[in-house]
Order: C-alpha cells, then structure tokens, then sequence
C-alpha cells in the first residue's frame, strides 16, 4: 500500500533573495555553511547502535502489548490536531546582543513547523519567547556544561512541553534533540536546540527554510534518521520508508543505496537533505511519533 504523505510547496530557487536586519547581524556573526562544510554534520541528535536501538523497541513494544490488554483500543492513530504541545522558544544571543530574534522572525519558523506537521497529531502552540545574552550559552554543544546550565536555567514545563532554544551553536551542527524515552532519565536535557541561522530567512544556506526545527522535534516526538541502521536490519522501524546506507545531501532525485526496494526518501524530513528537497513524514513515521509520544510523553 503506498504510504499517505503530506507534503509542502517545494522551492527551488534559492538565490536573491534580501536578509532581515536582524538576520543580517547573524550573518556577519554565525558560521556560513557553505559547500566545503555543508556535507559535514547537520544533526547532532545521538545516534543509537542497532543493538541498542533494538534493545529500546523491545521495551517499547512491551509497553504497547500491555496498554493493548490493559486499555482496549486506546492505540488508534488520533487525528490531525488532536494532541497540543506548549511551545517555550528561548533565544540565546552573546553579549552584543548578536543572534537576537524578532516576533515575526520566531512567528515564521513557529509556521513551517505547524505546516510540516500539520497531518499528525501534533499542534504546537507557542506560550512565550525568552531571551537571554550569554557568551557561553551562544556557542553551545551537545552534552557541554553550558546546555545543561542553559537548560537548567530556562526549562518549562514537563514531558509533554517542547523547549526550543536557538543559539550560534558550534561543531559545524545544524542542531539536535533528545528523543522522548529519554525523558524520565534526565527530564532537564529534554528539549530541541537549533541554529539561529537555520531560521527563515537564516545565512545557513543551504539550510536556511526552517526545516533544521522540524527534523529535530521529529526526534523530539520518537523519529530517527532515515538512514538508521543503514542497509540491514531494522532500520529506523518504520515499514513505509526505504531503507537508506548514509546520510542523503543536496537533493540527490533517484539515489538508491541499498538493494532492497524502493528508492531512498530524500524527500523525509528524518534525512539530511537541504531544506527545499525535505517535504514529507510517511504514513508510518506519524504512527510511531503518535504512540512514541503518547508512551513517553502523555501527550
């Protein structure tokens, strides 16, 4: 059965087009990603081994045959909409005041983000923005003393909340997330960070359409990369996306790197395409982020 994807407006033409004042200060202050760095990193969300990507499904799966005889049919795939995550988007910007956010700046990519998810479960309401000027904080990475200061400092809300903070993060990373099983182990790590550039509008090129946020509360709802476990195995335990041997970049039409069938998803948000070649979760990436968050997170 072919998968029932959702899909927003491609845009294929990338150039001339005029930075808002204050993306322009982020451009003269964040590292440009340009074709030399580019094909680097983009996700810094942890990629689990097979075997411990196969030990965590396991216990998920007990967990689902348990609510299945406890709750009857509590595991029906609810509708678009139906499940509301409180949105606390924190900006962090070094002393100078460089990587500042505007309303409409956050506005536009709180948009993408409800537009990408729009066929799920998930509507995102934003309760308020912070912002927060610290040298430390602005060139963060993952597991550093500085995010968990950060996070410690400015989270909200519980399993159920999603926390965003942007930042001029380092280690060439477009961002990353904590995945929701990892909540109750370490509630104050939970959360998405993100690249200021990677905005609407951002310098990231060509990483620059919002959709760095998307991939990272993909994560954020129990989504791994696309090209998990590469050619064998389970994959990223979804049946309806095509297994994939590494990372897609560009926008690479017809790229088929393993023998089994169906061509790789270049088009998933889950990959690491540019952001204009990302449009589409698959019909099972919304059914597993449903049960992942309804487990993990109570949403």
């Amino acid at each position: 059965m072919q998968p029932s994807n959702f899909i927003k407006p491609i845009i294929l033409a990338l150039c001339c087009y005029t930075l808002p004042s204050s993306m322009t200060t982020i451009a003269q202050n964040s590292e440009i990603f340009t074709a030399s760095n580019a094909h680097s990193l983009r996700c810094g969300t942890a990629h689990p081994t097979n075997e411990a990507a196969a030990l965590h499904e396991r216990q998920f799966l007990n967990l689902r045959n348990q609510a299945k005889t406890t709750d009857g049919n509590n595991l029906a795939p609810r509708p678009p909409g139906s499940a509301t995550v409180d949105v606390y988007f924190h900006v962090i910007t070094d002393s100078r005041g460089n990587g500042s956010l505007s309303d409409a700046e956050i506005d536009r990519q709180m948009q993408v983000l409800i537009d990408a998810f729009a066929n799920t479960p998930f509507a995102f309401n934003l309760i308020y923005t912070t912002t927060t000027a610290n040298d430390s904080w602005y060139r963060v990475t993952p597991g550093s003393s500085a995010e968990r200061a950060m996070k410690s400092t400015l989270r909200e809300g519980d399993a159920g909340d999603l926390n965003i903070y942007s930042a001029n993060i380092g280690g060439g990373l477009l961002g990353w997330a904590t995945f929701p099983s990892s909540y109750n182990s370490n509630p104050i790590d939970d959360g998405v960070v993100i690249l200021t550039g990677s905005l609407p509008g951002g310098n990231s090129i060509p990483y620059n359409e919002g959709d760095t946020l998307t991939h990272e509360v993909g994560h954020w709802v129990g989504l791994y990369h696309t090209f998990q476990g590469g050619c064998s195995g389970n994959g990223d335990f979804v049946s309806d996306t095509p297994a994939e041997r590494s990372p897609a970049y560009g926008c690479p039409v017809g790229r088929d790197s393993c023998s089994a069938p169906g061509l790789d998803p270049i088009n998933n948000y889950m990959d690491y395409v540019d952001d204009f070649c990302m449009y589409e979760f698959s019909t099972g990436q919304i059914e597993r982020a449903d049960t992942q968050s309804s487990f993990y997170r109570d949403l």
